[in-house]
């Protein structure tokens, strides 16, 4: 589900020779409770922790690595702020020498956020919104498609930028990479659709589990959990939008 694992990101002064232990920086997501990862990020002057949402393999080493090296914490859900305050959509942050804007993307969770590195060559960082490789589950109900594909439209109407996963490769190119997730989505929507047609139901009257054979084969046995999720999503978002 994670991967090759939780990347973490360290943004610091561009105008710095290099990063080196004790350099000033902004930590996106710990990532999970795994000891020699956060040793390896307290070396660093950790000046503000920065979450893109609440799964905990993100969230899970906010408080083992403020043992290590105590910075606040900002997230969209107060419960996973330390001594600072919830993040605001569209604000821009100043820390470590970065200058850094909170996109709210709702849909994978609903606390979904991204984060912009601004400069003179601008960063996305997208949490899971948008992965590396693959595609992202929605956690519906919390996380609904119709919130998804909004956020997803809401990135690649944004310039075009280096983007960064939470899990996976990194792409020096975020609208390929978006317009595919778009393009993925719907098709994924006329699947469900077709499969609805084929089995004489409404998605109203639908369990994902009648569908997982039609829109997924050959599914291997340890994404059913991920791929009932977004099934659910789904016909949740066709009984909206038939």
């Amino acid at each position: 589900m994670t991967l090759d694992g939780t990347n973490s990101y360290l943004l610091f002064d561009p105008a710095a020779d290099e990063l080196a232990p004790g350099t000033p920086v902004v930590l996106i997501d710990p990532g999970p409770e795994l000891e020699v990862h956060l040793q390896a990020l307290a070396v660093f002057d950790i000046q503000l922790v920065l979450i893109t949402h609440r799964h905990a393999d993100h969230t899970g080493g906010i408080d083992a690595l403020r043992r290590m090296a105590v910075a606040p914490v900002r997230a969209k859900l107060p419960e996973y702020c330390r001594d600072a305050p919830v993040l605001a959509d569209g604000e821009v942050i100043h820390a470590a020498g970065a200058s850094i804007q909170v996109l709210s993307t709702p849909g994978h969770t609903s606390d979904s956020v991204c984060f912009i590195r601004q400069g003179e060559r601008a960063h996305l960082f997208t949490g899971d919104t948008v992965l590396g490789r693959g595609t992202t589950i929605l956690e519906h109900p919390d996380g609904t498609l119709a919130d998804y594909l909004d956020s997803l439209q809401r990135l690649l109407a944004l310039p075009d930028m280096a983007l960064h996963p939470a899990h996976g490769e990194q792409h020096e190119s975020s609208h390929p990479l978006l317009q595919m997730y778009i393009e993925h989505r719907q098709s994924r929507l006329d699947q469900v659709r077709a499969a609805l047609r084929k089995l004489g139901k409404a998605g109203a009257d639908t369990q994902p589990a009648e569908l997982l054979e039609h829109v997924y084969p050959d599914l291997d046995a340890r994404l059913v959990g991920a791929a009932t999720h977004s099934l659910e999503a789904q016909l949740h978002y066709l009984s909206v939008n038939p």
